[in-house]
């Protein structure tokens, strides 16, 4: 079968991947840290700067999932069809917390009544009223999807670095800026 795709990843593309990499490795960093801090400036400030980087990784996700719904990916390489539909799996998986996790955020911080302001600068609405209780669920919801995000990425990442440095296909390169 003939695929008429490009052989690599469109320069929009990578840079989504790569922005949002860094920003979602930010947010968990973030995340994991605030959340065992005493309360303090410098804990709300890592607040702040955590909604501000899932608000910015919902944007760049909608731009992602925009562009790809435009952009034929690159044929896939020759592999076994298990690692082929376990790529695709992985990949839908990433794309559903690329948005569940950023809304189960801002939901959880609606129902706390603690407002969320993108970049100091511009007030969201928030989508649920005050409830201490739903908060707790809602609490819970956002640490399991997060914590799936970091798997998949994780295992996202390992794959990437078996086709490097054991396959050596050549499928890393496809993602990387400046390689032709």
């Amino acid at each position: 079968m003939a695929f008429a795709t490009p052989a690599r990843y469109t320069l929009p593309a990578i840079i989504l991947h790569w922005l949002m990499a860094v920003l979602i490795f930010a947010a968990l960093a973030m995340g994991l840290t605030m959340v065992d801090m005493r309360i303090s400036p410098d804990k709300l400030k890592l607040y702040s700067w955590h909604k501000w980087i899932g608000v910015t990784v919902f944007i760049l996700a909608a731009l992602r999932l925009w562009w790809r719904l435009l952009q034929s990916p690159p044929a896939p390489l020759s592999m076994p069809l298990w690692q082929r539909r376990a790529a695709g799996v992985t990949h839908v998986l990433l794309y559903v917390l690329f948005f569940a996790v950023p809304v189960s955020g801002w939901l959880f911080s609606s129902a706390k009544g603690f407002p969320t302001v993108y970049l100091g600068l511009v007030p969201l609405p928030d989508l649920l009223q005050k409830n201490d209780d739903l908060a707790v669920v809602i609490k819970q919801i956002h640490l399991i999807a997060s914590y799936s995000m970091g798997a998949l990425v994780g295992l996202h990442v390992l794959a990437a670095l078996k086709h490097q440095f054991i396959n050596k296909d050549g499928l890393m390169r496809r993602m990387l800026p400046g390689h032709t």
